[in-house]
């Protein structure tokens, strides 16, 4: 059961993500998938820095912070594009 609310919220931190960007979302799907991988990456640059969180609240904001960093990190690869 807690595998679906980790999906449930990495949804929901991606479409946080998609609108705290502004131009930085790749429309409501992809936003939802980079929200899921943000939750990964948001719990491993969260534990690299000592900062511990709980509930889901907390899982709410780590999956948010992770989905906006790999969005910014995923539009600086996509801006290098120009044609």
């Amino acid at each position: 059961m807690n595998f679906i609310w980790y999906i449930i919220i990495g949804i929901v931190a991606g479409f946080i993500a998609g609108k705290i960007m502004k131009g930085g979302g790749f429309g409501l799907l992809v936003n939802l998938l980079v929200g899921i991988l943000g939750g990964v990456l948001g719990g491993w640059v969260f534990g690299l820095l000592g900062i511990a969180t709980a509930g889901i609240l907390g899982s709410l904001i780590t999956s948010v912070v992770g989905a906006v960093l790999l969005l910014w990190i995923v539009s600086l690869f996509r801006s290098s594009r120009v044609p």
